[in-house]
């Protein structure tokens, strides 16, 4: 009868001599040894358990030595090196904003293009502005007109002053001529008056010589009165002068300030053709003709194609070692076995968390300490790389700075 014994979980296959027959030896930990005899063992069997172990031995060796090999080779690597898959290549980008409102007429760019500085890339209606524009054109004429105005009457107004300083003159005049016959009509009068007591002469002839002589005094009177008048209108007439002399620069003003509302009417006509600000591609144009558009109103962007650059955020650990001016090697997850050259530019002010819409505050609630992230800029020095043009903002890079 055959028998089992059982000692544990592996099985060993035994060779009984003189035949093909085996039996098997069953191990448990239970220390019950079932063996099953078939055969008799035979004697030139092959000894497979011992090559099995030395197969073992020698992969367990190589493993333990490609695994030691490969952590000295990470830690001699990380002495003179710092890594991280944290980063992102960045661009310029410029929003396209209308700087007045108005109703879409023309859209001149699809998405994805390439445009020039002063490329057309929209075109607002402007009949409205140009309506403004021709109103204030209209008040600038009516102000300069009011100034030839103004010059007129200030020159009037001088001529005048000369006319009634030229009466006041004759009026002087007469006056003392008015004088020089009341001077001569009171001699008559008192030679006429001596001749009347002796009758020399008629009652007529001495009526006539005391009418003579009251007429030359009337007469000065009047004289002294159009000469008062005449002084009087000669400083109206001056005061009006001035008066119209300061129209003249209050016209002057005027005039510079539609001058003002023009420009600002044909700056505002400018600005409903839309140009490119820089040379670069043209985002996604949301932005259909008929729609209006407010003052302000960020309607697609343009990514500038002059410059790029790496933004890394390396942990706070790594960056001790790490100094300006270092090279830097970036691989882009794009162009994968492509190598960018490029150096280390600068170190942001405070990590990203300081930068965010809701910054930690560790004053309040229970406190987790989170290795926090520096963003550190990375530029390119290797610019006649032709792979350089194939970047795009946004894509993920790998960065390996070299510490020595």
């Amino acid at each position: 009868m055959p028998r089992q014994h059982t000692a544990g979980c592996c099985t060993l296959r035994v060779y009984l001599p003189g035949t093909n027959d085996n039996f098997n030896i069953l191990t448990t930990l239970s220390n019950t040894e079932n063996i099953v005899m078939n055969n008799p063992t035979p004697s030139n069997a092959p000894a497979a358990p011992a090559k099995k172990s030395k197969a073992f031995l020698i992969v367990l060796l190589l493993l333990v030595a490609g695994g030691a090999w490969f952590g000295l080779t990470k830690y001699t690597h990380s002495l003179h090196h710092e890594e991280t898959d944290d980063a992102q290549i960045e661009a310029n980008i410029s929003p396209v904003i209308p700087r007045v409102s108005g109703f879409v007429a023309d859209v001149r760019v699809k998405d994805n293009q390439k445009v020039k500085k002063g490329d057309t890339l929209l075109v607002l209606d402007n009949r409205d502005l140009t309506i403004k524009l021709e109103q204030a054109e209209a008040a600038l004429a009516t102000a300069r007109t009011n100034l030839g105005v103004a010059r007129s009457s200030t020159n009037a107004a001088t001529a005048n002053i000369a006319t009634s300083r030229a009466s006041v003159g004759s009026i002087d005049a007469q006056i003392e001529a008015a004088k020089i016959n009341i001077r001569r009509a009171s001699q008559d009068f008192e030679r006429y008056q001596n001749l009347i007591k002796d009758h020399s002469i008629t009652q007529q002839q001495f009526e006539l010589a005391e009418a003579a002589k009251q007429t030359s005094e009337r007469q000065l009177q009047v004289l002294e009165e159009q000469r008062k008048q005449a002084f009087v209108q000669t400083t109206a007439v001056t005061s009006q002068s001035t008066a119209t002399s300061s129209q003249i620069g209050v016209a002057g003003a005027m005039i510079k300030q539609r001058e003002v509302e023009v420009d600002e009417s044909k700056l505002n006509l400018s600005y409903t053709v839309i140009t490119a600000p820089s040379d670069g591609l043209i985002s996604k144009v949301n932005i259909q003709p008929g729609q209006y558009l407010q003052a302000g109103q960020s309607t697609f962007s343009i990514v500038r194609d002059n410059e790029l650059w790496v933004v890394a955020n390396f942990k706070e650990t790594q960056v001790d070692k790490m100094r300006i001016g270092q090279t830097v090697i970036v691989h882009a997850d794009a162009f994968d076995g492509h190598s960018f050259e490029a150096r280390l530019s600068s170190f942001a002010p405070a990590t990203g968390a300081k930068f965010a819409l809701l910054p930690p505050d560790n004053a309040s609630g229970n406190f987790v300490k989170v290795v926090q992230r520096l963003p550190v800029k990375i530029e390119f020095t290797k610019t006649n790389d032709s792979m350089l043009q194939q970047l795009r903002a946004g894509l993920n890079v790998d960065v390996d700075v070299h510490l020595d």
